[in-house]
């Protein structure tokens, strides 16, 4: 598995980077680090100076960590490109065929300020491959499964295969999660289909399918991630119904759902 990981130096974008460094020695992954130098001045004078400055610093910044984890028998090199994150992001991880970004975010209170107000959500938009946002204070140390939260929608069924190979790389559980707002005997008959069809294909998967009742989504996976915290959340980007009550202005969306744990967004 090849991983993408952009990189600022602050702490939190080095613990993204401690834990792509454990997905990836599961599998013998390989890791790219990306420093991408944004810089806009006035006098291009200025700008040549000052942007030759940042180039030397990063430079060195990125052959210690290289330094430090070959060390530790790792695959990594380190990339440094001028731009904006989300557009040098989505770029490099097209030119070196990633399976995989991961990226720090900041956020401690809830799913949208963890989102917005950073340049997560633009990688998301402008990645093909999965990102994983790896948040603040999440507790990464002891995850022991992965999360598929599910809508039963016809765009799911290409990422199931690859969320199923990623828990097995892992070597981590695999979880199906679905909300249920109203009883629906057509989504009870899908989630039989689910279990049946995982355990036929992947009978030696460790797994389970879950549904929780709830008035809404946001608070079912509230519920649900107060359960378990040590878990990758997976939902997708095209999951409508989801996306648009985390990203709506609800105060009580930003209130109810305080996301602690890595999220894996499938593209």
């Amino acid at each position: 598995m090849k991983i993408l990981v952009p990189i600022d130096f602050s702490e939190n974008s080095k613990k993204a980077l401690d834990f792509a460094v454990s997905l990836a020695k599961k599998k013998n992954g390989s890791i790219t680090i990306l420093h991408v130098i944004e810089a806009i001045y006035d006098f291009a004078a200025q700008a040549a100076i000052v942007i030759e400055g940042m180039h030397r610093d990063a430079e060195s910044y990125l052959e210690e960590l290289v330094t430090f984890y070959k060390k530790k028998d790792v695959q990594i090199k380190g990339l440094i490109k001028d731009g904006t994150v989300s557009i040098m992001t989505s770029k490099t991880a097209e030119e070196i065929n990633a399976d995989l970004i991961v990226i720090g975010t900041q956020g401690k209170t809830g799913i949208k300020r963890t989102l917005l107000g950073s340049t997560s959500i633009d990688v998301i938009k402008a990645s093909e491959c999965p990102v994983l946002l790896i948040p603040a204070d999440a507790k990464v140390e002891n995850i022991d499964k992965v999360t598929l939260a599910l809508e039963f929608s016809d765009h799911e069924e290409q990422f199931l295969e690859k969320v199923i190979q990623m828990s097995k790389n892992w070597e981590l559980k695999l979880d199906f999660l679905h909300i249920e707002i109203h009883h629906n005997f057509k989504e009870e008959l899908t989630l039989l289909g689910l279990e049946t069809y995982v355990n036929n294909k992947y009978p030696e998967l460790e797994s389970k399918l879950e549904t929780l009742k709830s008035e809404n989504l946001i608070e079912g996976l509230d519920k649900y991630l107060g359960k378990h915290k040590n878990v990758i959340l997976v939902m997708c980007h095209n999951q409508k119904n989801i996306w648009d009550q985390i990203l709506s202005k609800s105060k009580t969306i930003q209130m109810a759902y305080h996301t602690h744990v890595p999220l894996l967004i499938m593209n």
